[in-house]
């Protein structure tokens, strides 16, 4: 009955599924010269798309109406059977591994999702045969979940219907904030307050925006012993001597310390990244008059607009444009506030 209610309605609802993969299993959707996804679109007749990036994992998003969605799934499911199938030739397991793929959800449409008490959940795992799991928290800086679903490739295509009409039943309430992967991080190098980046065994002089960021970092970070656990990214330093713009041999690389900095192409495209702040923590950032904000706008060459506040809402939406340096920098000088903000309150 709900599938024939999906696919009677099906030429005229149009949904959009996105689907969180790793590298590798993009590279097989996407195959030798892109033809597997082009094979994929042409014969579904859903849009495809792919988030760019070199990062661990990529969005892929579904549009189209929902049959096409179905056909599109089921060439996904079939192509990663294909390739857990030829993995094992080649080794000595025995069982076969389910085929598995992870939804990205809004959060406001997973409780329909689970239904009460775990019902509607159980009913989909029960009526598919597949494995379907709502992740407990968000996906970082976002309002979305990932929903894991497992079991060979027909029961994944029963369980995707079944969701599909759950999202049409209960549309997502409120603005979603989309999940974007982060980009992998290149290691850099600071050496003389100049920063390179690494390329093979040289280190490459690197644009002028990381060189400011890591001597803010200098200034306003508490740095940690070596030996001892440090902050997020690891920077490696030239110990003791100064060095001029010139390409570094890696082997110059003495000690390691930690900064805030991922490495970054030397001319990358703008983007944006939305943070949420607590409303009481907002005019720490904002300053008397705007002069906070607008000193950090300064800094990083960064775009940075805050939402207005909105009834019933405990935080405030920062969204900030820029190329990564900018919004790297941005991200730091915004969380460096936070921190001095809420480190005084402590002391007090």
């Amino acid at each position: 009955e709900m599938e024939s209610k999906v696919s009677e309605g099906g030429l005229n609802v149009t949904l959009t599924i996105r689907l969180l993969m790793h590298g590798k299993e993009v590279g097989s959707i996407i195959g030798k010269k892109g033809e597997t996804v082009k094979k994929m679109r042409e014969e579904s007749g859903a849009r495809i798309n792919i988030s760019e990036g070199n990062c661990p994992e990529r969005i892929v998003t579904i549009t189209g109406p929902t049959d096409a969605i179905f056909k599109a799934f089921a060439m996904i499911a079939y192509k990663f059977e294909e390739d857990i199938t030829n993995s094992m030739s080649n080794s000595t397991a025995t069982s076969k591994p389910p085929v598995t793929l992870r939804l990205v959800v809004p959060a406001s449409q997973c409780g329909s999702l689970i239904g009460k008490g775990g019902s509607k959940i159980k009913e989909i795992r029960e009526s598919t045969g597949a494995q379907v799991q709502v992740a407990g928290d968000m996906l970082p800086n976002s309002t979305e979940r990932a929903v894991t679903i497992s079991g060979t490739p027909d029961a994944i295509i029963q369980c995707v219907k079944q969701i599909c009409v759950v999202m049409l039943e209960s549309p997502p309430k409120g603005a979603t904030i989309p999940y974007r992967p982060k980009p992998a991080s290149t290691p850099v190098i600071f050496a003389g307050g100049q920063a390179y980046t690494i390329q093979g065994q040289y280190a490459i002089p690197h644009p002028d925006q990381l060189t400011k960021l890591h001597q803010l970092a200098m200034q306003q970070t508490p740095f940690t012993p070596l030996g001892q656990t440090t902050p997020a990214f690891p920077v490696l330093t030239v110990a003791g001597k100064q060095r001029s713009s010139v390409v570094l041999p890696l082997q110059a690389v003495i000690t390691m310390s930690p900064c805030i900095c991922p490495g970054l192409d030397a001319s990358p495209p703008a983007s944006t990244h939305e943070l949420t702040i607590p409303n009481d923590l907002i005019g720490c950032i904002i300053g008397r008059q705007g002069t906070k904000i607008n000193e950090i706008r300064q800094m990083s060459g960064a775009q940075i607009k805050i939402a207005n506040a909105t009834e019933g809402s405990s935080e405030r939406q920062i969204t900030i444009t820029g190329t990564p340096a900018n919004i790297s920098l941005a991200q730091y000088l915004i969380n460096a506030r936070l921190t001095s903000e809420v480190t005084g309150m402590g002391a007090l």
